[in-house]
């Protein structure tokens, strides 16, 4: 987070290996002048329609955004995140916080959960200073039903993961904290019980990131809980002043690291936690970003954890509740040249096609972003230059982030969500600034191209960004985002792209398998093209995605087939033909059809 070219509240500007580097160009000019958008200005004014020119906007000719912001004056989002500032500077103040999409009732609307700052050893705050529950009113307005739920929180907030632990088919929520953690599980009647105590899950310290994933196929949701630095007032750094005279956030170099937990799944509504012994507990980190996917395509989830300031990790899972950490070996626990850097968001997804899971980190300003292209047997290949993710992230610091297929195109891309975490940056550097511009990538046939210069919109703008969730609140077919400003109101995205592009979606129930249908691959046929997708969890950074599933067809307007493999204990392959498009389908493991939502 902090281990950049900068050491933060300092006029010094020296890089990891302690060299002060040349003059640098701007961000701006690392990026080619826009085109597109004239380019489509005259092309409509010729009638010329711009699918013939399979650009990656997907729009509507003259569409001026792919996304546009919802502001709180529609949608009814009214809650702001408190960041706790103050002129001591407390390392948790900058970190949050987290944000998810959740059909919390199951009425098949995305609903969605915001977190706060709370009490905590540093700062006691007045009444008001909550996490928020949003009910979705399916005309694009939320509705704040908290209090009536139950979730406001009441510790100094950081994460959220939501997941299905007890196969019940409603939506449980995990809340990580500096201090005591939450499991609210779901009543089922709108109502939510904390049984954090009654499961074992209270953790606690420092978390961040958390995964619900089934680490050992017994058809139960586990999870992993990223822990950061070992921290507290008694154990807070003075790092000095900076020379306005002012302190500011240590760098988490300064912290012991502590390792993080996983909580085995008891299936009596408690947990063990099973990592003492194992490489997850023998590694000490300070881990803020955690996917759960498949690396090795052996059918048991693995982990991918992003670390600030020390070695990322990669757990692989070798089955029986063993896991070796292999990322020096991987070649994804240190930059190229062999620096640990400022891991921060994470996620999995298999960009170019080839059938396996590629994995990628956000780092802070003067390391660049690592896209991680997986090689086969155990090894990875950093290919951000060549898909224009080092360039454009440069000068940037990476939280939130997640690969999803926001044209309909059947390719997966990217978005990521920055923001320097030291809020007084800009007095020391005329290049990084604090706010910093959200970034979109197109997937052109397994290459990434960065488009936020063309996106328009709220890619015009920059933002304290910290973390960021994917899913359709319109149910539109469209994947929408929610980004989690620190010490500011979330920022409602709503995709406006792909219109000429005909979508399928997914909402897998499995039976013998979690219910949640996590590892479950998804294989699909449109106009004869095949397409292969895991279903990961987890990835970005503090937050949680919409549970379904949707297939981008591309302009065809119907799909040949779709094959669900379900995860283990299951395993069962079914296949799915004379689907309706552009609408949402459950599938329930092994009914052998697909039921309109």
């Amino acid at each position: 987070m902090y281990a950049s070219a900068y050491n933060y509240g300092q006029p010094s500007f020296t890089n990891l290996r302690g060299k002060r580097p040349g003059r640098m160009k701007t961000r701006r000019s690392f990026r080619a002048a826009p085109s597109r958008r004239e380019f489509l200005r005259l092309a409509a004014a010729a009638g010329v329609s711009p699918f013939a020119f399979n650009l990656p906007f997907g729009n509507l000719p003259g569409a001026s955004s792919l996304f546009e912001e919802v502001p709180a004056t529609g949608s009814g989002i009214t809650w702001q995140h408190d960041n706790a500032m103050s002129p001591e500077r407390y390392l948790p103040e900058t970190v949050g916080a987290g944000c998810a999409f959740l059909d919390y009732d199951n009425d098949g609307w995305m609903d969605i959960y915001l977190v706060n700052s709370g009490p905590c050893d540093f700062y006691k705050p007045g009444p008001g200073i909550r996490n928020a529950l949003y009910k979705n009113n399916r005309d694009g307005t939320f509705t704040d039903v908290t209090e009536k739920a139950g979730v406001a929180g009441n510790t100094f907030g950081m994460g959220v993961a939501v997941g299905d632990y007890d196969n019940d088919g409603l939506p449980d929520i995990f809340v990580t904290s500096y201090g005591r953690c939450i499991l609210y599980h779901n009543n089922g009647d709108g109502t939510f019980i904390d049984v954090t105590d009654k499961a074992g899950v209270a953790a606690p310290g420092w978390t961040t990131s958390a995964v619900w994933f089934d680490y050992d196929n017994d058809g139960r949701l586990d999870l992993f809980v990223c822990s950061f630095v070992d921290f507290g007032v008694g154990k807070h750094v003075f790092c000095g002043d900076n020379k306005l005279g002012k302190h500011y956030y240590c760098i988490p170099r300064m912290f012991k690291p502590t390792s993080s937990l996983l909580f085995h799944n008891n299936g009596d509504g408690t947990f063990r936690e099973v990592s003492a012994g194992t490489d997850i507990g023998k590694a000490m980190g300070k881990g803020l970003g955690v996917v759960a996917s498949d690396v090795n395509d052996d059918g048991l989830m693995d982990l991918f954890v992003a670390n600030d300031t020390v070695q990322n990790f990669l757990f692989i899972n070798r089955g029986k509740g063993r896991w070796e950490e292999t990322a020096l070996a991987s070649e994804v626990g240190f930059s190229a040249n062999g620096q640990p850097r400022s891991g921060m968001g994470v996620d999995a997804a298999d960009f170019d096609g080839d059938g396996r899971q590629d994995l990628f980190v956000a780092n802070v300003d003067q390391e660049m972003f690592s896209l991680y292209h997986n090689d086969g047997n155990g090894f990875f290949s950093d290919v951000a230059h060549a898909n224009e993710v080092a360039r454009a992230t440069r000068m940037l610091s990476g939280w939130g982030l997640k690969f999803f297929d926001y044209d309909n195109d059947g390719l997966v891309d990217l978005l990521l969500a920055n923001g320097h975490p030291d809020d007084m940056v800009e007095n020391y550097s005329s290049q990084v600034k604090y706010k910093e511009p959200l970034l979109l990538f197109h997937n052109a046939g397994g290459k990434l191209s960065d488009i936020s210069a063309e996106a328009g919109g709220p890619f015009t703008r920059s933002f304290p960004a910290r973390g960021l969730a994917v899913g359709d609140f319109n149910n539109d077919g469209r994947i929408d985002a929610i980004i989690s400003n620190n010490g500011a109101a979330p920022l409602l995205l709503r995709n406006e792209s792909g219109r000429g592009n005909h979508w399928l979606g997914l909402k897998l129930q499995g039976v013998n398998c979690n219910r949640d249908a996590v590892g479950a691959r998804i294989t699909w046929s449109a106009g004869g093209v095949k397409r292969s997708r895991l279903k990961n969890n987890g990835g970005s950074y503090l937050s949680s995605h919409d549970p379904r599933e949707v297939l981008g067809l591309g302009t065809n307007a119907r799909v040949d087939w779709v094959e669900i493999q379900w995860p283990q204990p299951s395993g069962r392959t079914e296949r799915f033909t004379d689907l309706s498009v552009d609408k949402y389908v459950t599938m329930v493991e092994g009914k052998g059809r697909a039921e309109a939502l």
